[in-house]
């Protein structure tokens, strides 16, 4: 069997990146041990399909109604960004969702016998490789979640997560089902340098940064990653203690980035990728913003721990050999926050 703490997901426009998760081995693709370095750091390599939907069709993808289907996994913090836009923007009833099995083995796997979990319903294929080799006769690199997929011309049209959810949160506007969903803007012209400046440093230190520590095969290489991760959280922390979100008193795509890492945190994160010197509960402000986003506009409906917990501890064997998963911690993100009135925001 492969080894699945070798395993990748669609990454990030900041590096351009992939993480080693939520990728199955592909026969003949690059080896992820070829991507450690001789200190025992992991790097990533790019996502494959970079094509972009546009509303007027000028890319060669219009926006339409029925015609896009998204390939994700409930665990995957990368997938799960694209799933909270969707649900944000009311998209669900205009781009489909298809549910990959949490046990990764050797492949992503559909399995609709699993609760959460659906078989392909557009294309019918037992796996998310069949679902590239569809889009591409022979593709040998990495399988990752998400994919947008385009059910007319039957290929992939992007798994760069960073890239889905910048056109779900603009070129679909036509179809959103009320006028503020239509009016949310994520990425508004003028923050934008904003958000890339502050996406950059936190995908770098701790959307990766977790990994970083769960996958390093050095002591060097783990304790830089702990450190750099942990002096990013206490950044954060600070931020949030003088504003309600990131960038001030509007959510933007910035805390959604973040949020899908923090949700993870305390329940995987902490023991499995041994990033335990605190816990976001152990932080006023960050374990406060996490229940507010979890909170927001039915954002906790996308969210499936039981999917999350199993997916990282039964998957990860070079991790955790017997697959065993923890009972706890239990944690109530349905707990009151009172984030906006702290920050008089």
């Amino acid at each position: 069997m492969a080894d699945p703490s070798s395993l990748i997901s669609g990454g990030d426009n900041v590096h351009l990146t992939t993480h080693p998760d939520h990728m199955e081995v592909v026969q003949n693709a690059p080896s992820w041990k070829a991507s450690m370095t001789p200190s025992g750091e992991y790097v990533r390599a790019q996502s494959a399909f970079r094509h972009f939907v546009t509303a007027e069709g000028s890319s060669g993808f219009v926006a339409e109604p029925g015609r896009y289907h998204l390939y994700v996994s409930l665990a995957c913090p990368w997938a799960h960004r694209t799933l909270i836009v969707r649900k944000l923007k009311g998209l669900e009833d205009i781009i489909s969702v298809n549910v990959v099995d949490w046990l990764l083995q050797e492949v992503w796997s559909f399995n609709g016998q699993r609760d959460g979990c659906t078989p392909d319903t557009v294309n019918s294929c037992a796996t998310l490789r069949d679902v590239y080799h569809l889009a591409q006769p022979g593709y040998s690199g990495r399988v990752t979640v998400p994919v947008l997929w385009d059910k007319k011309e039957k290929t992939i049209v992007n798994n760069e997560s960073s890239e889905i959810i910048r056109m779900l949160n603009v070129e679909f506007n036509a179809f959103c089902q009320t006028d503020e969903q239509r009016n949310l803007d994520l990425y508004p012209v003028e923050l934008r340098a904003e958000i890339d400046a502050i996406n950059e440093w936190i995908y770098r230190d701790i959307n990766n940064g977790v990994y970083k520590c769960g996958f390093a095969r050095s002591q060097e290489a783990y304790d830089n990653a702990v450190i750099n991760l942990f002096a990013a959280l206490d950044k954060v922390e600070v931020i949030l203690s003088e504003h309600r979100y990131l960038l001030g008193s509007q959510l933007t795509e910035a805390d959604i980035r973040l949020f899908t890492t923090l949700v993870r945190f305390d329940m995987v994160y902490v023991t499995h990728f041994k990033c335990n010197r605190k816990r976001i509960a152990d932080y006023k402000n960050l374990w406060g913003f996490v229940r507010d986003i979890y909170q927001t506009a039915g954002i906790g409906e996308t969210v499936n721990m039981e999917h999350i917990v199993n997916h990282y501890y039964q998957s990860h064997r070079t991790i955790n050999p017997f697959g065993i998963v923890p009972l706890g911690p239990v944690l109530d993100f349905n707990a009151v926050h009172e984030r906006g009135k702290e920050q008089n925001v």
